[in-house]
């Protein structure tokens, strides 16, 4: 599972990449064609890999532990301009929150998992593991959305 984290944490290091080569009113701008932008992809990444880790192994009893997850969780759309100083902090936890992960699922914290289906790829997870190699596939998604967003914003 390390090269699965190591792999999580590059490719968030790449989706910050390209939010740094960015304006603050390009990554909030909702190109034509799409019913989001650039920052909510991000921020939605941040706050779905804790809340699938942490309330589906029963250690938090919902999502509300978790720093800006109604902005972006799933099902939600932009409603606000994300300043500078959240864009920051949304930076910081996407890493941060890996490396906690890691070390929680090292420590053996995620011991039970209560099974469910992705919406999205129809597949079911049924152990951390599965939710963690996911989180991949998730990351890389909405990193490929921001990546599409961002050529539309250059037309």
């Amino acid at each position: 599972m390390e090269k699965v984290f190591n792999f999580i944490i590059d490719a968030r290091r790449a989706f910050i990449e390209l939010i740094d080569g960015l304006t603050t009113e390009e990554l909030n701008h909702i190109p034509e064609g799409f019913n989001n932008n650039i920052i909510w992809n991000f921020g939605h990444i941040v706050v779905s890999t804790q809340t699938l880790c942490y309330v589906r192994t029963e250690i938090h009893a919902d999502a509300t532990a978790f720093k800006y997850v109604d902005a972006y969780k799933k099902g939600s759309k932009p409603t606000y301009f994300v300043q500078a100083e959240e864009i920051a902090e949304l930076k910081e936890i996407a890493l941060a929150s890996i490396e906690t992960i890691q070390k929680a699922y090292n420590d053996g914290v995620f011991s039970k998992i209560t099974p469910f289906e992705t919406s999205t790829y129809k597949s079911s997870l049924n152990s951390i593991e599965d939710v963690i190699i996911t989180t991949v596939g998730h990351d890389n998604l909405h990193f490929g959305y921001a990546q599409a967003q961002r050529r539309a914003l250059k037309k």
